[in-house]
C-alpha cells in the first residue's frame, strides 16, 4: 500500500501517519440536499472502531442557481459545518483539481438534483481522463423517491457511490441500472443520513399535531386551500389540541421546487383558533413536542416513523403517484382527515419500516457499514478507474448536449469560455454583484409566486 493510500484508508482502521486527513467537498444545490449532503459526508468520515484518526476536512459549496439557499434555510436545516461558497460548476471542478492535477480532495459528495450532478460527472470525468488517483465521488437523493426514479439514476451513474437510502431502493435502483445494461455496482445500501433524535414519548397533559408541508405537493391552491381548511377545522373540533402547521420557507426563498401557493398566504385573512399556529425550524426540534405527524407525502414521515412518533400520511386527495404517498402503500400509515378528527392513530408495518431503512434501534446504527466499507476499498486503491456515466455522446446525443450546455460544459465536460471567471471580484464590486444576483433571484420568485399564476388564471377565462 502506497504513502497516499495509507493515508487515505487510515479512517478505516488501516494504520498510517497520524497526520492524515480526509478531504471532503459537499456540492449542493438546495437547503434540503445540502442536509443531506453535509450529514453524508459526516456519515462517509466515521471511522470503523477502534480507528484513530483526525476529523475530516469538510469544504461546503453551493451551486449557483435559482434554488441557491438563504442563510436562514442553512441555518434551520441543522447540518453546521461552517458557511458554504457560492460556486458556479466550472468554479467547482477548477476547486477541485486543475485537468490534469492531483486532485483536492478525496471524496466528492454531490448532493444534487439529476442534471446537475450529470453535469459535475462529467466535468470530473474530464479533469481525470484516464486510471489515476482521483476523488472518490459519492451521490444520493435526499429522500422519498417516488417520481423519475429512471431518470434521476441515470442522470447519477457514472458516480463511485449511488446511495440508496433502504433495502427496497437498493433493489429498484439496481434494477434500472441493470436494465439498460449499466453498471449497478456502485449502488450501496445505506438510509438517510439525518434520521435520529429521541424516541417519542408521550408526555401528560401535551397533545400537538404537526403538518409538515411541502412545496410542490399537492401544487394546485384548491388542494393546498382544501388541506388548510381541514388542518384549521381539525384545531376547532379539538381546541385543547396544539395544531402545528410545519412551513419549509419563507416568501420569496426556494426549496428544488418551487412553491407557487406557500400555506402562509393562504393563510391570511382566516379567522384562525388560538390553539393553530405557523412554525419554521429544525424538523427534528419541531419533532421533539409531536404527538402526530401529518403529512401528504414529506421525506419528515421517515424522520416521524423512525423516532416512533405516530405518523399519517394522508388519502384525501387520493393514493397518487403525483403526490408522492403511493411510496407509503403497505406503510400502515395512509389515512384521511375524517379517520384522524374522530381519533384514528395509524400503527405502521414493521416490515414496511425495516424494508424502508427507518426502523428505530441498532439497525439504524449498522445501515452505513456497507458504506464504510465500500468506501475502504475505493480509498484503499493506488489508482480508479476512468469516470464513465451511462450517458454519453454515443448513448444519449440528444439528451445530454443541452444537461451540460445548461451549466455551461462542453459536450466533452469541459468548460465553456468564459464560464469560469479568472479572479472573482472583491470588495464593492463583489457586493454590488451580490446585490443585483440577489435583486435578480427576488424578481424570478417574485414572478414564480405572484405574477406566473395570475397569468395562468387569465389564459383560463
Amino acid at each position: 500500500m502506497g504513502r497516499e493510500s495509507a493515508r487515505l484508508s487510515s479512517f478505516y482502521g488501516v494504520p498510517s501517519r497520524t497526520d492524515s486527513r480526509l478531504r471532503i467537498a459537499v456540492l449542493a444545490d438546495s437547503d434540503t440536499r445540502w442536509k443531506w449532503g453535509a450529514l453524508t459526508a459526516r456519515r462517509l468520515a466515521e471511522q470503523a472502531p477502534g480507528a484513530e484518526a483526525a476529523a475530516p476536512e469538510l469544504d461546503g459549496f453551493l451551486l449557483r442557481g435559482r434554488a441557491t439557499p438563504t442563510p436562514r434555510q442553512l441555518a434551520e436545516v441543522g447540518a453546521a459545518t461552517g458557511a458554504p461558497r457560492e460556486v458556479t460548476m466550472a468554479q467547482f471542478l477548477d476547486l477541485a483539481g486543475p485537468l490534469g492535477s492531483t486532485a483536492a480532495y478525496d471524496v466528492i459528495v454531490l448532493a444534487l438534483v439529476g442534471g446537475a450532478a450529470q453535469a459535475a460527472l462529467h466535468g470530473l470525468a474530464a479533469r481525470w481522463p484516464g486510471h489515476t488517483r482521483r476523488p472518490v465521488v459519492v451521490t444520493g437523493y435526499v429522500g422519498v423517491v417516488y417520481e423519475k426514479l429512471a431518470d434521476g439514476l441515470l442522470l447519477r451513474h457514472g458516480a463511485d457511490v449511488v446511495l440508496a437510502n433502504s433495502r427496497h431502493d437498493a433493489s429498484r435502483f439496481r434494477a434500472v441500472y441493470e436494465g439498460v445494461g449499466a453498471d449497478a455496482s456502485a449502488v450501496t445500501e445505506a438510509a438517510l443520513p439525518f434520521l435520529g433524535g429521541a424516541a417519542y414519548a408521550p408526555e401528560p397533559g401535551r397533545d400537538t399535531v404537526v403538518f409538515a408541508a411541502q412545496p410542490s405537493v399537492p401544487e394546485s391552491r384548491a388542494d393546498r386551500q382544501y388541506l388548510l381548511r381541514r388542518l384549521v377545522a381539525h384545531a376547532r373540533r379539538h381546541p385543547g389540541r396544539e395544531v402545528v402547521l410545519k412551513l419549509r420557507s419563507k416568501p420569496g426563498e426556494h426549496t428544488t421546487h418551487i412553491e407557487e401557493h406557500p400555506f402562509q398566504k393562504l393563510a391570511k385573512g382566516l379567522d384562525l383558533p388560538p390553539n393553530f399556529s405557523l412554525a419554521y425550524g429544525n424538523m427534528g426540534e419541531i419533532l421533539d413536542r409531536a404527538d402526530l405527524l401529518v403529512t401528504v407525502s414529506s421525506t419528515a414521515a421517515l424522520e416521524s416513523l423512525h423516532r416512533s412518533v405516530p405518523t399519517a400520511v394522508l388519502t384525501d386527495l387520493g393514493v397518487r403517484e403525483a403526490l408522492g404517498n403511493h411510496h407509503f402503500l403497505g406503510s400502515g400509515c395512509l389515512t384521511s382527515w375524517d379517520r384522524l378528527d374522530a381519533g384514528h392513530r395509524p400503527t405502521p408495518d414493521a416490515d414496511w419500516l425495516a424494508d424502508q431503512g427507518v426502523a428505530p434501534g441498532e439497525a439504524y446504527h449498522r445501515a452505513f457499514d456497507q458504506v464504510r466499507a465500500r468506501m475502504g476499498e475505493l480509498l484503499s486503491e493506488e489508482s480508479l478507474p476512468p469516470i464513465a456515466p451511462y450517458y454519453t455522446a454515443a448513448t444519449a446525443p440528444g439528451y445530454l448536449p443541452g444537461i451540460l450546455a445548461r451549466h455551461h460544459l462542453a459536450p466533452d465536460g469541459t468548460p465553456l469560455p468564459g464560464a469560469a471567471p479568472a479572479h472573482e471580484p472583491t470588495g464593492l464590486r463583489r457586493l454590488v454583484r451580490d446585490a443585483v444576483r440577489d435583486a435578480a433571484r427576488g424578481a424570478y420568485r417574485h414572478g414564480v409566486q405572484r405574477v406566473a399564476p395570475v397569468i395562468r388564471r387569465m389564459g383560463e377565462l
